[in-house]
Order: C-alpha cells, then sequence, then structure tokens
C-alpha cells in the first residue's frame, strides 16, 4: 500500500475490508451467511502490510482524535470463546499511545452492579472525549450470556412483572436509544463480532491445551459453553438482526484466520475515523509574533549553553 495518499482515496482502498462486513439495518440480516473463512483475496503477507498501515495511520488519526477534543471512539467486540478478541486488539492497537485508550472487559457482575440497570456498569467506562474506549465484551452480554443462562436473569433483582418474554425485545431498544444517545453527544460507535466456526474454536481449545504457555487461557468452562453453540448462534443472530444501526453498526468479522480479522477490524476504524475528518487545532495568526519571540529566547538559550562548556 502507498504511504501516502489523500482521506477519500484511502477510504476507497479500504472498502474491500470494510463494506461487505458492515450491518448498519438498512437490509435483513442473516448471520449464516456470512462465512467464517473468508480472506478477501488476501494472502498473509499482504494482509500484514495493509495491517501495518493502518496501524501507523490510527496511530495519526489518534494523536489528531485527541488534539481535537471533540469525539470520543467506543469500539465494542463481541465474540464466542477463542474468536480471538484479545489478539485481536492487542495486534490493531499496538502502535497507539496507551495513554489515549482505556480498555474495559466485562466479567461476571458484581453484587454492585446487579443492584443497578443494566447498562450501569457500561455507562461508567464509557471513553471521554479524544480517546479511544474499547470494551472487550459489553452490555451486550446482557442479551446473550443472561439470554442463553436464564437464572442468571434471576439474579438481576427485576420485578416480577418486568420478566416477560419481551424483555430481549426491549433491551435492544434500550440498547439502540443508548448508542443514539451516545452518537448524537459526540461518540463514534463502531461493533464487531468476530465470527469464528466451531470447527476453528475446537483447533484453538486444542492448541490451548497442548502449549503449556496458552494452558492458562483454557477453562473448563469454555467446553461447558462450547455445548451452546447452536444458542448462542441464534442469540447472536437476533442481537446483531436488531441492533444494527447507521449510527451505531455491526461489522460481521471473519475470524477463522486472525490475520484477515485484523485487516477488517483495523480498516473498518481507519475508514471510519477519516471521515470524522480530524485536524489539529489551528494557531491563532495573532499569537505567532509571540511564538517567534520565544523561539528566538530559546535558541539563544542553547547558544548561550553552547559556550559555556
Amino acid at each position: 500500500m502507498p504511504k501516502k495518499r489523500n482521506n477519500k482515496s484511502l477510504t476507497d482502498e479500504l472498502k474491500p475490508y470494510v463494506v461487505p462486513f458492515r450491518s448498519d439495518g438498512s437490509r435483513s440480516f442473516r448471520l449464516k451467511t456470512h462465512r467464517t473463512d473468508e480472506r478477501g483475496g488476501l494472502d498473509k503477507e499482504a494482509a500484514t502490510a495493509i495491517i501495518e498501515a493502518n496501524r501507523q495511520r490510527l496511530s495519526d488519526l489518534q494523536e489528531r482524535l485527541y488534539a481535537t477534543d471533540r469525539w470520543a471512539v467506543l469500539l465494542i467486540f463481541q465474540g464466542m470463546d477463542a474468536a480471538g478478541k484479545d489478539s485481536a486488539i492487542d495486534a490493531v492497537f499496538s502502535g497507539v499511545n496507551p495513554q489515549g485508550v482505556d480498555v474495559a472487559s466485562f466479567k461476571v457482575p458484581s453484587t454492585l452492579e446487579l443492584n443497578h440497570d443494566f447498562l450501569w456498569r457500561a455507562s461508567a467506562r464509557l471513553p471521554q472525549r479524544g480517546r479511544l474506549g474499547i470494551f472487550n465484551r459489553s452490555y451486550y452480554e446482557e442479551c446473550l450470556v443472561v439470554r442463553v443462562h436464564r437464572p442468571v436473569l434471576a439474579k438481576q433483582k427485576l420485578p416480577p412483572p418486568l420478566l416477560t418474554r419481551n424483555i430481549w425485545r426491549e433491551r435492544f431498544e434500550d440498547i439502540n436509544g443508548f448508542e443514539r444517545y451516545l452518537s448524537r453527544n459526540g461518540t463514534l460507535v463502531l461493533k464487531f463480532f468476530l465470527n469464528v466456526s466451531k470447527e476453528e474454536q475446537r483447533q484453538r481449545f486444542l492448541d490451548r491445551l497442548e502449549q503449556p504457555g496458552k494452558r492458562w487461557k483454557f477453562s473448563m468452562d469454555d467446553v461447558a459453553e462450547r455445548k451452546l453453540w447452536d444458542k448462542y448462534q441464534a442469540a447472536y443472530q437476533d442481537v446483531i438482526a436488531h441492533t444494527s444501526t447507521d449510527m451505531a453498526p455491526w461489522h460481521v468479522v471473519p475470524a477463522d484466520h486472525k490475520w484477515f480479522a485484523r485487516v477488517v477490524i483495523s480498516s473498518t476504524i481507519v475508514s471510519a475515523l477519516e471521515k470524522l475528518d480530524l485536524h489539529f487545532p489551528k494557531i491563532d495568526k495573532a499569537e505567532l509574533p509571540e511564538y517567534e519571540r520565544v523561539r528566538v529566547a530559546l535558541e539563544a538559550e542553547g547558544k548561550r549553553r553552547g559556550k559555556g562548556k
């Protein structure tokens, strides 16, 4: 990929790795039609070049995002166990300034969190203006894990009259309203579902078991959850179909090949940030003479110190 390009050509260049995987509610969604082993016509070497170029561009865009101090960016990552969320986050964001990134991983809710509404704990971790916020799992777990494991819902202390069969549709509506609110207040919301096949998950579990350095990642709970594969797929189908909007689109990322997943994720983020048209703040021309006086004084100070050595 060429190093220098204008914003429009860059966005056009990345379209093949963004548009086919985007779901914004403009058409019906069927998870089964999305391949998990897509490569986008690339080999690993070509993909690595794209990822590196995107990494460099993302570093620049992050600096502009911080300097502009108007937008916040919320990036949500969901997927089955071993889909590659952690490694994708590590690879895509390895070139950005860690001071400008907030990462939140949502585990089993605490007692305090269960005493609040289901969006409360996520609301408390939203990124500030000028920052990237990464949710490794998110409030969508409330329509996934909680839906597959119904006893979990009972722990949320909801009044019995509210526990109807419409609760999931109501949560979709609440989430759409929440994300619409964020978008209208300057938060760019991008959501990624890492779509891994059941066979690839099996291979990755075996890899974790066989390599001592990866065994710590394995949990017997992973095997139990794997038995509920079809229920989770149905839940993801429903979630994506009902919460894909233009303001907060889902991107169904083929995740069997980790390198291509990273191409899709990084290309999507870079393209979206480019569209924000971020610029460094302009300096008031009236302040330029003062800047020039400071520059001259600093240079003179350096010359004096040089003579004193």
